[in-house]
């Protein structure tokens, strides 16, 4: 979740939506995301929105600590049940991020999840996951978040060289991360996430070859491949500036997800969305599906967004902040914007686009009809599907999705 928020209109104190952002809610999947903002160190790499102090002051002197932070939380969410109104709809999916969320006791993010079952209740087969540094969990905690309600686990491997580790700063030592899926394993969870990034500074094809080799080896049933971006403000941009360590250019990167493509469909794993692979329809990321496809979710914690019916919303960045807002009771809502048709229209076919099912053609208008049938003619989408109406991405494609993207919308 990046730092820098958006501008948009002001938030009301009691977080209350739009009338029109209800309407018909019984009917769209909801999610929540919850965001947990501690980190041990901060990596080199890393725009988001974390804090490596343990504890945390507001303008008022409220405590935002990690001691205390999944009372905050858990004050969100039976925020969330005022806003939302009193029908319940049960939840699809929970996604703990951060941040480190791990650097919680197990129980507080069960605490944090008892909250949602309480006051919303869970749909049968609900999804729930947490993201994991690998050096933070070992076989008790993994068993103690099973026995919470989690039955998903993303561990952040990143890389298994240690060099690669270095220049993003990266604290676990490599083979830590394929010992935490046997634990998770072991602990009951049926479903477990790697996450690696590829186009490290100092990454040769032959160290990308290995990271794919280890994470295979362990048995997740889901991998999700990032490029680096190096963004402005982290370390790694100072340090690429200085001249400190080479960047990769797009073409490395364009490598490095053919051979990814290559090693994972080899090994059973087919893509869903650009960046994720799964075993199955089961082992995706139904969470991060639900994003995709524009549905309901709730994102609780500092600089956390929001989207109901529509309507999108994000947090106040600081967790002293956060905790001032919750304790005075009013919404930790740092401002909000209602998306216009055309707004939602458009971004359909920028989330849409990167699954494997594709976003309709009736969406185009007509240049990004003509812009999708000159893309159908460079190899760019797939010939079947679009004779059925739908925009496909080929390999290629998803190569050079970003740009494909920018001509469909016009």
């Amino acid at each position: 979740m990046p730092s820098v928020l958006p501008d948009g209109e002001p938030m009301p104190e009691d977080g209350a939506l739009p009338a029109s952002a209800l309407d018909g809610a019984a009917d769209r999947p909801l999610g929540f995301y919850l965001h947990v903002p501690y980190c041990a160190t901060r990596c080199g790499y890393c725009d988001f929105n974390t804090y490596t102090a343990s504890e945390l002051r507001g303008s008022g002197g409220v405590l935002a600590s990690r001691d205390n932070y999944a009372e905050l939380v858990v004050e969100e969410i039976r925020l969330a049940r005022k806003v939302l109104g009193d029908d319940r709809r049960p939840v699809e999916t929970v996604f703990v991020g951060g941040g480190t969320p791990t650097l919680l006791a197990a129980g507080d993010l069960g605490r944090m999840l008892g909250a949602i079952r309480e006051e919303f209740g869970l749909a049968e087969g609900a999804e729930v996951t947490t993201e994991a540094n690998p050096e933070s969990v070992d076989p008790r905690y993994l068993a103690e978040l099973r026995e919470a309600g989690f039955n998903r686990v993303s561990f952040g491997m990143q890389s298994a060289r240690q060099h690669v580790l270095r220049v993003l700063d990266r604290t676990h030592t490599p083979g830590r991360p394929e010992a935490c899926v046997a634990e998770a394993r072991a602990a009951g969870f049926d479903h477990v996430n790697l996450d690696l990034i590829y186009g490290t500074p100092g990454e040769s094809d032959a160290d990308w070859r290995a990271s794919l080799e280890a994470a295979l080896g362990a048995g997740p049933d889901h991998v999700s491949a990032y490029a680096l971006i190096v963004e402005e403000g982290t370390q790694l941009a100072r340090r690429i500036r200085r001249g400190e360590v080479p960047m990769t250019d797009d073409d490395v990167h364009a490598d490095r997800y053919l051979i990814a493509e290559e090693m994972l469909s080899a090994a059973g794993f087919e893509w869903y969305e650009v960046s994720n692979w799964a075993t199955s329809a089961q082992g995706r990321c139904r969470h991060n599906e639900l994003y995709w496809r524009g549905a309901d979710w709730w994102g609780a914690g500092p600089g956390a967004h929001s989207h109901v019916g529509g309507v999108r919303w994000w947090n106040v960045k600081h967790p002293g902040a956060y905790a001032q807002a919750l304790s005075e009771g009013r919404s930790p809502g740092a401002g909000r914007e209602v998306l216009a048709d055309e707004e939602r229209r458009v971004e359909r076919i920028l989330l849409e686009l990167r699954l494997a099912e594709g976003c309709p053609l009736a969406l185009l208008r007509p240049a990004g009809a003509r812009a999708a049938a000159r893309a159908l003619e460079d190899g760019l989408l797939e010939p079947e599907p679009y004779e059925k109406g739908r925009a496909v991405l080929t390999l290629r494609g998803r190569l050079l999705a970003d740009a494909v993207v920018r001509d469909l919308v016009d």
